[in-house]
């Protein structure tokens, strides 16, 4: 099976040495994404930064040649705990008719202090 890394260009891709999205056949790999700007700039409450988060994902997702309806996993890191429903609440609207498997933990924080949401997403293009 042949390999492909994709960038975002984003800064830490290249301080700390990863690829966005790495695709090996049919199977897509998506790296903990936030809803990090052009910029860098992160804002918004957890429901905010997990819905540019996923448009972020998708995104990334699309330069591997995958969609959101070839995610069959996600991970999701929050910072507080007592923000999940604001966050299930925009993943479900972006993967509701999808429904991968999917994971939800506390983390005790980010690289940045604002970032509030980080997820990860594994995907398997069919088609």
């Amino acid at each position: 099976m042949q390999r492909s890394n994709h960038a975002s260009g984003g800064k830490w891709e290249g301080i700390v040495g990863y690829s966005r999205v790495v695709r090996v056949g049919p199977f897509v790999y998506v790296s903990g994404t936030t809803a990090a700007d052009e910029s860098g700039h992160v804002s918004g409450d957890a429901y905010e930064q997990t819905a540019r988060t996923l448009d972020n994902l998708q995104r990334a997702l699309a330069s591997a040649g995958a969609r959101i309806e070839d995610v069959v996993r996600t991970r999701m890191f929050v910072k507080n705990i007592d923000d999940w429903e604001a966050v299930a609440r925009a993943h479900g609207a972006v993967f509701g008719a999808v429904r991968p498997a999917a994971t939800m933990v506390e983390v005790s924080r980010f690289i940045t202090p604002e970032m509030l949401v980080e997820i990860e997403a594994d995907a398997v293009v069919t088609s």
